[in-house]
């Protein structure tokens, strides 16, 4: 099997303060651009005004016609896996087939603890994220499903209509035994550069691969995805942020490109719009014609 097309992806805040700029409005311009996707994060606790994720995902899907929609990432603990398997299955049915679900087991502990939910170790937190994984594939596929597994469980659950494909799951895994339950279950690896230098990312990647070879799976099956801040014309020094003139940033995106990442999501912290048009019009197109990608 060849590789994953080559994609782009674009965030966009949740913020819901008055002033602050609409995040359904940036998806529609993102799709406008051309961009492949548009991702938004799950943290619902705290004084930050925002919508709550999977709303705001719905509003986004209802308002474009064609960009992809992925929460990056779901938060295990907010959501149990089978209200969550419906709700993937509505959602992608009503978008038209434009869902992403990524997953994981739960960052802030505090979040949780704040909610009233289980706070878990992170031992725990992959055991949990792994169960609840097969709970989902098990409601998309089954006629019914039970699972007793130590964090989460079901009883000949039932959910209708099932799912009319694989819906893609992407985990933003970090550890060696995450990245395994990724290996055996997943679609698509979706690290962070700010959390993953590039430099152990490629380890990683390499170890998912071997992982995924382990397990009767092909590789090339598995996207890596990666979210990357973005800067162009601007002078960031984060690390994590490609910066400065267009041709700069489209020639490190081209060295990620090359170390195997086939869905960069770019993070904008200021100058939003600007930042999707500078992309969008001059960073990717360098990009395309580096690499030879349509």
């Amino acid at each position: 099997m060849s590789a994953p097309p080559l994609r782009f992806g674009i965030n966009v805040r949740p913020w819901a303060a008055r002033g602050s700029s609409d995040p359904v409005e940036a998806a529609v311009h993102a799709e406008r651009l051309g961009f492949d996707l548009v991702t938004v994060s799950d943290h619902l606790h705290g004084k930050a005004p925002s919508y709550e994720t999977w709303t705001l995902l719905t509003w986004i899907a209802s308002r474009t016609e064609r960009i992809g929609i992925a929460p990056i990432v779901l938060g295990l603990p907010y959501r149990p896996p089978p209200v969550t398997a419906k709700m993937a299955e509505s959602l992608d049915r009503l978008s038209g087939g434009r869902l992403i679900l990524g997953f994981g087991g739960g960052g802030s502990n505090a979040e949780f603890r704040a909610f009233g939910l289980d706070a878990r170790s992170p031992g725990e937190k992959v055991d949990a994220m792994e169960e609840a994984i097969r709970i989902m594939h098990g409601l998309w596929r089954e006629e019914t499903f039970t699972f007793d597994g130590k964090h989460v469980r079901t009883n000949e659950a039932r959910i209708e209509p099932k799912a009319e494909r694989d819906i893609p799951i992407w985990l933003g895994s970090y550890g060696k035994r995450s990245i395994g339950v990724l290996a055996r279950l997943a679609d698509g690896w979706i690290p962070s550069m700010p959390f993953l230098s590039p430099d152990r990312a490629v380890e990683s990647y390499a170890t998912l691969r071997r992982a995924a070879e382990e397990a009767g799976r092909d590789p090339d099956e598995i996207v890596w995805a990666y979210n990357i801040g973005a800067d162009v014309g601007g002078d960031s020094e984060d690390e994590a942020t490609l910066a400065g003139p267009a041709e700069a940033v489209a020639e490190r995106l081209v060295e990620l490109i090359r170390m195997g990442v086939r869905f960069p999501i770019f993070w904008t912290r200021e100058r939003a719009e600007e930042q999707r048009e500078a992309l969008a019009g001059e960073v990717f197109p360098a990009v395309r014609r580096e690499i030879g990608a349509a």
